[in-house]
């Protein structure tokens, strides 16, 4: 595991994105460059004057580089695309196992930990643009339903599973996971899964650490791809990044033509390769039916123009 000089007082409010590195530093390694990469920006813009700061600074920078060169065949570190699709497919892992336990009244420290890494995860991808609605929605819910839970614990209620509209302000999200209560069972049971719709089930998925050091989280080692809808939030604040820099912008300049001759917008070309990198990362975990059925939706939007 890498050794990093402490997180001075003035950099905490990264520190949560740095412990998540860490807890992946042998488990994923894409999750863990970017989660350092996400805080060096952060703190960045924080604190780059004082010597504690400039020591964990420095530290990232080399850290960051020298992980680089090392992986520098892994496509999720050296394209944007690429390494948007792995952290937004495992931060909705882990987001649909949190909903699914929280709907089935499973909750536990494990649940609210989900939750809280799904939604810091979901802060890294705004490395790499504006996020989506749904990810913008999403996150915000994976947060507020985080806060909620652990407070609920803390103070001994029982909490209500799934959205509750109008009721996520005031609520006291804690700022580090070692903040999270634990629970009193061994370990969550595997889940009733959330309201399904027409997605296939994820087989095969890479869980996230097998410990959470603060935690011991435990994920089940199938959870459903589903989608939850979520009442929307307001906007949310967008981070410019500006170190070092890994735009890709060929990725988008093309607008091909569908094999019947149609021209497909900018923005169904960039969803096929979307399918295309979510098939790709798929394969690293030897999830081949999530691979084929990506590569599918793909073939289907380049042949028709239609996205279904």
């Amino acid at each position: 595991m890498a050794q990093f000089p402490p997180c001075p007082p003035s950099l905490q409010s990264v520190q949560h994105y740095l412990k998540i590195a860490s807890e992946h530093d042998e488990r994923d390694a894409v999750i863990s460059y970017w989660c350092r990469y996400y805080a060096l920006n952060c703190a960045m813009k924080i604190d780059k004057s004082s010597n504690e700061a400039k020591q964990l600074l420095f530290a990232l920078m080399d850290w960051l580089e020298k992980e680089k060169k090392k992986l520098s065949t892994n496509e999720a570190i050296t394209n944007d695309v690429a390494a948007h699709a792995h952290i937004e497919n495992y931060a909705m892992k882990l987001f649909t196992w949190a909903d699914s336990m929280d709907r089935a009244s499973n909750f536990n420290k494990n649940t609210v930990k989900a939750f809280y890494t799904s939604g810091m995860l979901m802060d890294v991808l705004t490395e790499f643009g504006e996020l989506s609605d749904e990810i913008t929605q999403n996150r915000k819910y994976a947060k507020w339903k985080a806060a909620y839970i652990h407070n609920c614990l803390k103070n001994g209620e029982t909490p209500v599973p799934g959205p509750m509209p109008g009721n996520e302000e005031g609520l006291d999200i804690p700022s580090n996971s070692d903040n999270i209560p634990a629970s009193s069972g061994s370990g969550p049971s595997q889940p009733t899964p959330p309201t399904p719709n027409n997605t296939p089930n994820v087989a095969g998925f890479m869980p996230p650490p097998a410990a959470f050091p603060s935690s011991g989280l435990n994920f089940p080692s199938n959870p459903e791809n589903n989608q939850t809808k979520i009442t929307p939030p307001s906007p949310s604040v967008n981070v410019n990044p500006n170190f070092p820099e890994h735009a890709d912008s060929d990725a988008f300049k093309a607008a091909p033509s569908s094999s019947s001759g149609m021209q497909l917008s900018p923005e169904k070309t960039a969803k096929a390769q979307k399918y295309c990198k979510w098939a790709s990362s798929a394969l690293n975990y030897d999830d081949i039916p999530e691979a084929i059925s990506n590569l599918r939706k793909a073939l289907h939007l380049l042949e028709t123009g239609n996205d279904s």
